[in-house]
């Protein structure tokens, strides 16, 4: 597996080794082991989550978890593409404010690991899309918190045009980053 840690710091991009042949392909996706070694985590998940979405839908705004129920996430697209975005909102951090943006797909197979204090979202740029994703912590209603997908400061190019993106009532509510009370 090769693991690259992106600009936001604990933010990693792991790419699985893919056994290939006529029959089609054979891969690891996880190994809690070799995951803690290559980014020097401890992280234990509980939780798996996946979802299936069309071409154009905005998952999450930009969501995560608050306080001791906050989340890192290990998060792949099993069918389709997206575009995949983490938002750096832990206050002490030098790129507080920042993002990434990475496109996972079915077919190139890498991952995302998102630790806890990133808000994270992600576009379908593909007709459809199936996205998995390790929680190392228990879904918690009462501290859910999000930014606003089209926050100004945060600036994301989504890829796709705005009217093209399909976002939820709830979503689309959500409070801008200079707005956010962690």
């Amino acid at each position: 597996m090769i693991v690259k840690e992106t600009k936001l710091k604990g933010c990693f991009i792991l790419e699985p080794k893919v056994f290939e042949d006529s029959r089609g392909y054979f891969l690891e996706s996880y190994n809690q082991k070799i995951f803690n070694q290559l980014t020097s985590n401890n992280v234990k998940f509980v939780q798996d989550n996946e979802s299936y979405s069309s071409r154009g839908v905005l998952r999450g705004g930009l969501h995560f978890q608050k306080g001791e129920h906050s989340q890192a996430k290990l998060v792949r697209v099993i069918k389709g593409e997206v575009l995949d975005v983490a938002v750096d909102i832990r206050p002490e951090s030098q790129t507080y404010g920042d993002h990434v943006s990475i496109e996972l797909s079915g077919e190139n197979k890498k991952q995302f690991f998102v630790p806890r204090g990133f808000a994270h979202g992600f576009v379908v740029l593909s007709d459809i899309a199936l996205f998995s994703y390790k929680c190392d912590n228990f879904y918690n209603k009462a501290s859910e918190g999000g930014i606003l997908y089209s926050d100004k400061i945060l600036n994301i190019d989504w890829v796709l045009p705005h009217k093209e993106l399909i976002i939820s009532e709830k979503d689309n509510i959500l409070p801008e980053l200079k707005e956010l009370k962690i």
